[in-house]
């Protein structure tokens, strides 16, 4: 479920940026000295909410994480010794901390991308307008 609201809030952000950008064009052919700085505002938000996306991922991945050793601990207070059913809890807990590190670095990185994408589209605009 989580992963479906960060899904809808890039296709928001894109069509949010693409419907700014149309409306910009129009806006600058007849006052390009208006919105000098509207470009680099939209970057600084585009930054911010790239962080604020980092950290909920991050919070995501710390909650997997806690899970997966919560339900190893139960086990292991539910068994008296080393057993098979134990054993296989930790290995099911480390693989799915695991899954969690590496999940959580692909979507940052896809974060990052994204970013980085908005950021050379309105550079690319500012340029087409020399700001």
């Amino acid at each position: 479920m989580r992963i479906a609201t960060l899904k809808r809030w890039i296709a928001t952000v894109l069509l949010g940026i693409f419907a700014f950008a149309f409306v910009w064009q129009g806006t600058l052919i007849s006052n390009t000295s208006a919105f000098a700085d509207v470009g680099d505002r939209a970057e600084q938000k585009a930054s911010s909410d790239a962080a604020e996306t980092k950290d909920f991922i991050e919070d995501t991945k710390d909650f997997v994480k806690k899970a997966a050793n919560d339900n190893a601990a139960k086990v292991d207070r539910a068994t008296d010794e080393d057993s098979l059913i134990e054993n296989k809890a930790q290995r099911d807990a480390n693989r799915i901390e695991q899954k969690a590190n590496k999940d959580a670095a692909r979507t940052k990185e896809a974060v990052d991308d994204t970013k980085n994408f908005f950021e050379s589209a309105i550079d690319n605009i500012q340029d087409t307008f020399g700001n």
